[in-house]
């Protein structure tokens, strides 16, 4: 969602200065020749169409939804697109204090990997999940049960101001040969 957020700003922003810029050719294009005709923009044609719409009419309205329903989704994906920090436990009442995803996912990762059986894994985390995936060549189950503790005593080292769902899910790798 951030890409996509990333990506309209720009051309949204694009879209209204090339729109101001062609409003301005043409307002100057009026001033310094009257009588002439438009540069880019029919506005006459335009204007003499638009005389016999009114605000009740049908195509006002549909155009009046349309753009309600764009900007409801742009709204939609900003809101969508905002940053999902990890909140810590706040040291004082005036200071916040957040890690990223990404942080918390590192900081799991490395303990996970540094157990002796585990040879491979994977963390996705979020503030409200964390997902592991280790690869092992000794019994999945017994290397399981040690990583879930590992991650647990990681946790209680961690100032999380809410502990996240943990997922473990550890299979047997083959031996490298």
């Amino acid at each position: 969602m951030r890409f996509l957020l990333r990506f309209l700003s720009p051309v949204l922003g694009l879209a209204v200065a090339a729109v101001g810029v062609l409003v301005l050719l043409e307002v100057i294009t009026v001033w310094v020749a009257p009588t002439s005709s438009p540069l880019v923009v029919p506005w006459p044609t335009w204007q003499a169409a638009l005389t016999s719409v009114t605000w009740s009419s049908s195509a006002v309205r549909a155009v009046a939804i349309g753009i309600a329903v764009v900007g409801l989704l742009v709204v939609i994906v900003a809101l969508a697109a905002r940053r999902h920090d990890v909140r810590l436990t706040d040291p004082a009442t005036e200071v916040t204090v957040t890690t990223s995803p990404r942080s918390l996912a590192r900081a799991v990762g490395h303990e996970v990997r540094s157990h002796a059986d585990v040879v491979s894994a994977s963390v996705v985390a979020s503030s409200n999940k964390v997902v592991v995936k280790a690869g092992t060549l000794d019994a999945p189950d017994v290397v399981r049960a040690a990583v879930r503790e590992r991650i647990d005593t990681l946790f209680s080292r961690l100032p999380l101001a809410r502990r996240p769902r943990v997922s473990v899910s550890v299979a047997a790798t083959k031996g490298v040969k």
